[in-house]
């Protein structure tokens, strides 16, 4: 049943094209009883997993390596698995308002349920390996989802921007997780978490930490990874408030949460993690108040958010690790409900320029008492939930262990990029929704209570989580963080705790960003000037790309010469160099228990000819010589299957030899006259050590195979076993072909075919041209 409720949203990305023509614009509604269904299913298991006992699930997938579909959900993946559901069910209610009928509605809601299951596999698997093709899987569906008006260019733009940058990060951290495993020896994690404390002292730690942490940054959109995420915002508003609320970015952190029992706890964790975050929280919001654009604006800031719950899991501390669980609840509801907001304002007054916008909250009341309620709980006004968290978070940069700069650089950090959440949270409000209307062409529409709903209940959450913290602390907040630190968590949430450090911090940032933005021309005017236009992150990707792309071609022009002899040496050259240098590396070659058959003088005989046929095929001057070669080589080889009693493999070699040759020979008049080339004494040099290196690699290789046994009992011994019991015959060749390996060979037959079909119609297509011609 766990494991049913997981791929429900892939199965039910196959029912969408059925749906829609029935329903139409209305079928958002049918297709949100999935997300509906699964966030009450889930949400049963809330006082189990409270309770301390987690969900293990297991379902054996590939044993003998280490990858299982093991399922894992404890407080942490719980969290995600909530807000991905419950986000993704309102998000999906809200676009049946927000898109027409004319958009392709069954690629948005096919992709939406793709990244849904995507996701939900990424937080609950309890396997490295499962996680990593799930992680993958969500660098696709949203590269879908961004590029979804695939029309427009920015759109396109944006959507391979992400992907390029996303799936770097997710080849890194797979190099990360197989690190991982040569340390433990595992890729399940709850074997992992028990060894570690163990991993610090490894002197794979670093590498492996490095790894794993640009998957999560480039994922999360932190510095200065981030510059995908502004792009992304081409796509539809309720794509937008679905990857930029609960899921894509939650994706990094998520995985920073999994990771902390094993790679946090040491110096480089909490530098890097905690230097990252911070750093990507002061820049997201300071670049934040320079946007004209709504989406835009939410993209800094949810970058800058984004780098605030960093920071906290770089702290590590039982309070830092629930504060980061609140914020990540609190962001899901307060920034899911503003993207929502700006897509009303969208669809309503037909721009998200803030120039061209003001007093809108005399036409749209109930939006703009949204706005205002979700945009001040992300600036951390008392009274709301983010002023709660927010409150933790000051708190925990201040109780850090580390001594020295980070113990007052790390909480002045945090109060300069509060100061600006603060104030591009005001200018979001009031230069949108104050002030007096602007006189524009066209009409205002009202509230559209169909795309308005949603928010207004996610704005509710505020309110009342903000009152009332407590009822999160137990079945959410404290799960999560125990989950993430590996051991219990209990901390109170409180609105109020006093008169102390943390309450004059917020005090401060409260003043300070009312200050600026009175002066917020000057404040914009200010990060302008300090803003580099003509050289920056963004240019540097698109100067990569070029160069990438330049590279390539250059490779392209020097590889590809025309040449086959070029092509086989460059093939066979990469190949011993890879395999001959892993294995001498790697010390993998294993001849102390080779096993061979004896050699009788009728062996040695055959082996000659047939070397003798090889070198025949290469050297004689006329393709009619070298033809009867090949064949003769064929022959030989059947010699073999008949010498090793083999008459099936006998026949069917002698059957494919000859075919071969009569065909060859029907073709014979119609191939050009035979080239001799005379190549170089360098080129035969080269000729004959990649030549003879090939052959004498794959030599060593087929012996240690014979020597070496990766599986018990070996495969060739397990046929040789169970092809009577299991597949009912004595001829085990037929019984591997057909019953062992009968979807090998189902494919095989099914290329052929194809194969035979396709040569067919071109056959019959050219007669039939030639037919109308005359």
């Amino acid at each position: 049943m766990f494991l049913a409720a997981i791929l429900l949203p892939f199965v039910a990305v196959l029912v969408v094209p059925w749906l829609v023509p029935v329903f139409k614009r209305k079928a958002g509604w049918v297709i949100s009883l999935i997300p509906l269904g699964l966030f009450l299913y889930f949400a049963g298991y809330l006082p189990q997993v409270a309770a301390g006992t987690p969900v293990q699930v297991d379902y054996a997938w590939v044993s003998r390596l280490g990858i299982d579909f093991s399922i894992y959900l404890d407080g942490l993946a719980l969290l995600f698995v909530l807000l991905i559901t419950g986000i993704g069910f309102f998000v999906v209610t809200y676009s049946t308002g927000y898109l027409g009928e004319q958009e392709n509605l069954v690629n948005f809601y096919s992709f939406i349920l793709l990244f849904m299951g995507s996701m939900l596999g990424v937080v609950t698997t309890g396997n490295l390996l499962v996680i990593y093709i799930f992680w993958e899987l969500t660098s696709v569906s949203s590269f879908l989802l961004i590029g979804y008006w695939f029309h427009r260019e920015e759109s396109r733009y944006g959507a391979l921007k992400s992907m390029l940058i996303t799936v770097f990060g997710g080849l890194a951290m797979l190099a990360g997780f197989i690190m991982i495993y040569l340390m433990t020896g595992s890729f399940e994690l709850r074997e992992i978490m028990a060894q570690g404390g163990n991993l610090a002292s490894h002197p794979y730690y670093l590498p492996a930490l490095i790894l794993v942490l640009l998957g999560a940054f480039t994922k999360s959109a932190q510095f200065p990874f981030h510059i995908w995420l502004p792009n992304a915002m081409e796509a539809p508003t309720p794509v937008s408030a679905y990857l930029h609320s609960a899921t894509m970015v939650k994706a990094g952190l998520y995985l920073l949460a999994r990771l902390t029992p094993v790679l946090g706890g040491t110096p480089a964790w909490f530098y890097l993690v905690s230097g990252v975050g911070l750093l990507t929280l002061c820049y997201g919001s300071f670049m934040a108040v320079r946007q004209t654009d709504l989406k835009a604006l939410l993209a800094f800031s949810t970058i800058s958010q984004l780098g605030l719950v960093t920071a906290l899991f770089g702290f590590s501390t039982k309070l830092a690790l629930a504060a980061a669980a609140f914020h990540i609840f609190n962001h899901a509801t307060f920034k899911g409900a503003l993207f929502m907001v700006v897509g009303i304002v969208d669809h309503e007054t037909g721009t998200r320029d803030i120039r061209q916008l003001r007093g809108l909250r005399h036409s749209m009341p109930v939006t703009a008492l949204v706005a205002g309620v979700t945009a001040f709980s992300m600036a951390g006004i008392p009274l709301l939930s983010g002023f709660v968290s927010k409150e933790m978070f000051f708190s925990a940069s201040l109780a850090l262990p580390a001594g020295g700069v980070a113990g007052w650089l790390f909480p002045l950090m945090a109060v300069f990029g509060s100061i600006f959440t603060f104030l591009y949270s005001m200018m979001l409000v009031f230069n949108v929704f104050g002030g007096e209307p602007m006189e524009r062409g066209g009409h205002h529409h009202g509230d559209p209570w169909q795309m308005l709903w949603p928010p207004v209940v996610l704005a509710a959450v505020n309110i009342v989580v903000g009152l009332f913290p407590g009822l999160v602390e137990r079945l959410i907040v404290n799960p999560a963080a125990t989950g993430s630190l590996g051991q219990p968590v209990s901390e109170h949430l409180a609105l109020w705790h006093g008169f102390n450090l943390p309450l004059l911090m917020s005090a401060l940032v409260i003043l300070c960003g009312f200050l600026f933005f009175t002066r917020q021309q000057s404040v914009v005017a200010f990060v302008e000037g300090v803003q580099n236009h003509r050289f920056n992150l963004n240019v540097l990707y698109d100067r990569s790309l070029v160069w990438l792309n330049n590279s390539a071609t250059w490779i392209t022009k020097v590889q590809m010469t025309g040449f086959l002899r070029d092509y086989l040496v460059f093939i066979f050259l990469w190949f011993v160099l890879s395999v001959g240098g892993t294995l001498i590396y790697k010390g993998g070659l294993n001849l102390a228990t080779l096993d061979l058959s004896p050699v009788g003088p009728y062996e040695i005989v055959l082996a000659l000819v047939l070397i003798g046929a090889a070198l025949g095929v290469v050297l004689l001057p006329t393709r009619l010589a070298a033809i009867l070669s090949l064949s003769g080589a064929g022959a030989v080889v059947f010699l073999f299957w008949v010498n090793l009693r083999a008459p099936d493999l006998a026949l069917t070699q002698i059957i494919v030899e000859t075919v071969s040759t009569v065909l060859f020979l029907l073709a014979f008049a119609h191939l050009p006259e035979l080239k001799k080339e005379t190549p170089s004494g360098s080129e035969k040099l080269v000729n004959i050590l990649v030549a003879g290196a090939s052959g004498l690699l794959v030599t060593l290789l087929m012996l240690s195979g014979n020597a070496t046994g990766l599986f018990d009992p070996v495969i060739a011994d397990y046929y040789l076993q169970q092809s009577l019991p299991l597949g009912g015959g004595h001829n085990v060749v037929n019984v591997v072909l057909v019953d062992f390996r009968g979807f090998d060979t189902m494919g095989e037959i099914t290329v052929i075919s194809i194969a035979a079909l396709s040569v067919y119609a071109l056959i019959k297509l050219r007669l039939g041209k030639r037919g109308s011609a005359k």
